[in-house]
């Protein structure tokens, strides 16, 4: 399998970008879309699952795109995919990532919304999930799949047996499903698990909550490997409390023993006034300046996991459009190239918001499958030379 990306210069990479755009893509809505553009069940071509380490599946990936404010929208029936304003997934919005250089994309779904009393999931939401891996499976890249936007598993000592049984029996589900698919696919456990709604929410957490947090990473490895198929060998992701990436989240985080396939799960949009935060005025980046957030959480990433043979994956990262799309394209190359130079693959979050002072993280425009902003997009891949 080639997976491969190439390398790419200067303007050149501009072009390819917006040349694939154009040439990759369905305009059509959902309900025209040709026949020739859905996956069928000869498409999907399983190869022998890979025996080897996640340390080794990392170095793989090169830089992956989150479909964002999609499949994980929070609201139910089938047309949730949807719901919060984005045009149904396609396989050549796939392409048209794929063909950018990113060769891995994670899939952010919200299963709780589309679950039963006795907590079985919807089988046409099931299937349109696996519909959208497919489309980036069949294309040979790597797939990330998570549970997301949950409002069931906050980490409390009195609701965690609760929790821990419902994250079993989704997983159980989502594991049988996937069975039979290999390394590329991973499954990530949780997505930002903390207390929502709390002075911990976004802190770091307590000691309660990284307890928790840790029970539940421990039953969902217990719980995949515990299924057929390919489960055995499965590659998981295990995020920290709220997947943070201070001190104390990190400090008190618990990776089960005796599993060589399992990545650390970080989320990290920094600098935080420059990449999230929503002061309007922050549009400055300078690697010497505020970029030492950047080279300090990579060193510290590197220190606490990386050097002790535990990979990490940054499951989310972006800088919001604040009006300075040249200066973001300066950050994504730095932030990229400092990632990689410590060996973290990094996923681009991407809900193809544009309009207002929002958290406009769209670069990809859905409607007409178009890179919005294909310098940012150019300086991401910059990062990986």
């Amino acid at each position: 399998m080639n997976r491969k990306i190439l390398k790419r210069f200067g303007a050149a990479v501009t072009a390819a970008i917006m040349l694939a755009s154009l040439a990759g893509c369905n305009k059509d809505n959902a309900e025209d879309t040709p026949a020739e553009t859905t996956v069928t069940e000869a498409d999907v071509v399983h190869d022998e699952m890979r025996d080897i380490s996640s340390t080794e599946l990392v170095k793989e990936i090169k830089i992956g795109w989150s479909l964002g404010n999609t499949l994980d929208s929070t609201a139910s029936g089938i047309d949730a995919e949807t719901a919060w304003g984005n045009k149904k997934t396609t396989k050549e919005m796939i392409t048209v990532v794929k063909d950018a250089g990113f060769n891995a994309i994670r899939v952010p779904v919200t299963w709780g919304t589309h679950m039963d009393a006795e907590n079985k999931v919807d089988e046409e939401w099931m299937n349109r999930v696996q519909e959208v891996v497919d489309y980036a499976y069949t294309q040979d890249m790597f797939v990330i799949l998570n549970i997301h936007h949950e409002d069931w598993h906050d980490p409390y000592y009195d609701t965690a047996e609760a929790s821990i049984a419902k994250l079993q029996t989704l997983w159980t589900q989502i594991g049988t499903r996937f069975a039979e698919y290999d390394e590329r696919l991973i499954f990530e456990g949780m997505n930002e698990p903390r207390k929502r709604n709390t002075g911990l929410e976004w802190n770091g957490g307590d000691k309660e909550g990284h307890d928790v947090v840790n029970q539940m990473n421990a039953a969902f490895v217990e719980t995949i490997r515990g299924l057929g198929g390919n489960n055995a060998k499965r590659h998981l992701m295990l995020p920290t409390y709220a997947a943070n990436s201070g001190a104390s989240a990190i400090g008190d985080f618990v990776l089960p023993e005796g599993d060589d396939k399992l990545i650390v799960s970080i989320h990290a949009y920094l600098p935080y006034a420059f990449a999230l935060g929503g002061d309007m005025t922050q549009r400055e980046f300078d690697p010497e300046g505020n970029g030492k957030e950047v080279t300090n959480l990579m060193n510290s990433l590197k220190t606490t996991f990386l050097d002790k043979g535990i990979p990490v994956i940054i499951g989310e990262t972006g800088a919001r459009s604040k009006a300075n799309e040249n200066i973001r394209a300066e950050w994504a190359t730095f932030y990229i190239s400092k990632a990689k130079e410590v060996g973290i693959p990094c996923f681009i979050w991407d809900n193809c918001a544009f309009n207002g002072t929002g958290e406009n993280f769209g670069l990809l425009d859905r409607l007409s499958c178009t890179w919005k902003f294909p310098a940012i997009v150019e300086g991401y891949m910059k990062g990986l030379e």
